[in-house]
């Protein structure tokens, strides 16, 4: 399938005090309005040194896929992960954070890894840091005469859980990366939407691999407890 995409305008809204010093986005016919509505758990309690920590948001992805699965094309990206952004990461290139997003993709970099570099960083999306609160976002499909799949992936650091510790070795089901990993594997979310919609919202259908060595999705989703809720909802709007 041919699809031509062109990546509009993309913004940040803070639906918070702070929004009054935000531009809102405007939207026109045939725009696709996506709305990431944060979740209890969007935050999470991170490290940093001498006993701060600090509230970190999730790095995500969202993306394009035809109905066959075929990668077309990143709407959006976090920064860490495009750029290799990471600081406290004690030279782990997190491959575990949103490998499903980086095995679609389907571009192997020098290290032999799917995660973009510092020397080769992802330029093909918009990207910035982690919103700390609802993010919406703006694409305009031309020719969008068949249907498209919309895929979202969702990861925090270290959020371990009874069933993904730190204590994990590499080789176990349950590795994630180590102590400064992932913790529960990121949450995939995916819908596909077709041209006579007007709305649609994505629904939670996997997570992906522990450790980050391959890009499958596993429906084994009873392990999984806070990433359940770093998301609330991603809407999708087709403005008429």
């Amino acid at each position: 399938m041919k699809m031509k995409i062109q990546l509009c305008l993309l913004g940040l809204l803070l639906l918070s005090t702070s929004c009054k010093d935000e531009e809102p986005l405007t939207f026109a016919q045939g725009d696709v309005r996506i709305q990431v509505e944060t979740g209890e758990n969007w935050t999470h309690e991170f490290p940093m040194f001498l006993g701060i920590k600090k509230d970190n948001p999730p790095q995500f992805a969202i993306w394009l896929e035809d109905i066959d699965g075929k990668y077309l094309s990143t709407i959006y990206v976090t920064e860490k992960i495009a750029t290799q952004g990471w600081v406290s990461s004690d030279g782990n290139r997190r491959k575990e954070a949103l490998p499903h997003w980086c095995y679609q993709r389907g571009v192997v970099y020098d290290d032999g890894l799917y995660l973009p570099t510092k020397k080769q960083p992802f330029t093909d999306a918009q990207t910035s840091a982690t919103p700390k609160s609802n993010k919406q976002l703006k694409i305009l499909l031309s020719d969008f005469t068949t249907p498209v799949v919309i895929k979202a992936e969702f990861n925090h650091s270290i959020d371990f859980n009874t069933y993904f510790p730190k204590t994990a070795k590499i080789g176990d089901d349950n590795y994630s990366g180590g102590e400064m990993g992932s913790g529960q594997p990121a949450v995939i979310y995916a819908d596909t939407i077709y041209p006579f919609q007007t709305s649609s919202e994505l629904n939670l259908i996997g997570r992906s691999s522990s450790d980050g060595t391959n890009g499958r999705i596993y429906s084994d989703l009873e392990k999984i407890t806070t990433a359940k809720t770093i998301v609330k909802s991603v809407k999708i709007q087709i403005i008429e």
